[in-house]
């Protein structure tokens, strides 16, 4: 049980980390309107307390796994801002030196090991990673964030059963915002019931009110806890909403009504906006609150002027990485 202190401590960091998050997608989306970025991008705006809660259960060394909507897994690890804004950019300052964009995210040194916009294709990778771990005996979690469209596909069965079979230390953390690309869950399931897919692989698996940092926090903490005890993994559906599109800026009302009618439901649950009340009532003030996101805004103002002043990969080293030389094949 923490002291109350602690928790007021715990809970401000959370709400930077999410404020943080929002201020940084918030501010991508004006430069994609203003055509200044050019890569396809994904945004997590809406998503911020599965992140914030989940990488707020786990060590500074232990793994992350993302999709193609990973900044916030990328910066509620411990992500360089400048970094993520620079690659975005196309600039060699980029965390994958300018090459992958917004899907192709990687920052070892903060345990993000990569990013990738294949549908489900991270799932099985972390579950290497696991394997990994179990082998090594270096205690290490690792976590799979996905969308609710990746439970549909074959390689995510595969990898649960695997990784129960093993009792892996990897906790699989679904996403579930409704839409895969811009078809609503129940037009591709006969079902509303990813949950069930643990108990068919013999893992625990809870659904979570995705919007409720503490709940996820609490969730994962439990998670983590057997993950790292040899227990094994578990599967936790975190239900949310992403308030963009499925890429860039827009607000995709132009998939349906229901579209329309859901954002604004959505925005009642803010995640950012509930947990700022949870704040208030725990004893910051307004003025607090005010100064962190006046802090959030001069950051990512900062990073964004890193981002442009920085330089783009040489042309020269453009196939740098894509061969293996003779040498270090042989090496």
């Amino acid at each position: 049980m923490l002291r109350t202190e602690d928790r007021v401590v715990l809970l401000r960091a959370l709400y930077v980390t999410m404020v943080r998050m929002r201020g940084v997608e918030e501010t991508i989306a004006d430069l994609l309107e203003a055509k200044e970025i050019g890569c396809p991008t994904h945004l997590y705006t809406g998503q911020e307390a599965v992140a914030a809660g989940v990488c707020a259960a786990l060590r500074a060394d232990d793994y992350v796994f993302g999709g193609h909507r990973s900044h916030g897994h990328y910066l509620a690890k411990g992500g360089d801002l400048n970094a993520l804004m620079a690659e975005l950019y196309g600039k060699k300052t980029g965390c994958s030196g300018g090459r992958g964009g917004s899907m192709h995210l990687v920052a070892p040194e903060v345990g993000v090991l990569g990013t990738a916009p294949l549908v489900a294709g991270t799932i099985p990778i972390a579950v290497g990673a696991a394997l990994a771990s179990a082998l090594r005996g270096d205690g290490r979690v690792t976590v799979a964030f996905f969308g609710d469209g990746a439970a549909e596909e074959g390689v995510f069965h595969e990898s649960m059963n695997l990784a129960a079979h093993r009792k892996l230390p990897v906790i699989f953390a679904c996403e579930n915002n409704s839409y895969a690309s811009h078809m609503h869950l129940l037009e591709r399931r006969a079902r509303d019931n990813i949950v069930a897919s643990a108990e068919a692989h013999g893992m625990p698996g809870r659904v979570l009110d995705g919007n409720d940092v503490l709940a996820v926090l609490s969730a994962a903490t439990e998670a983590v806890r057997d993950a790292r005890s040899g227990a094994g993994p578990t599967l936790l559906e975190c239900r949310t909403y992403r308030w963009r599109g499925h890429v860039g800026p827009a607000l995709d009302f132009d998939v349906g009504v229901r579209r329309k009618d859901e954002l604004c439901e959505w925005r009642g649950k803010d995640p950012v906006t509930r947990l700022a009340e949870h704040l208030l009532a725990c004893g910051m003030t307004r003025e607090d609150l005010d100064g962190v996101r006046r802090d959030v805004d001069a950051e990512v103002h900062k990073a964004v002027t890193f981002a442009r002043e920085s330089a783009p990969p040489e042309v020269e080293s453009l196939t740098e990485h894509v061969y293996r030389s003779a040498s270090e094949r042989q090496g």
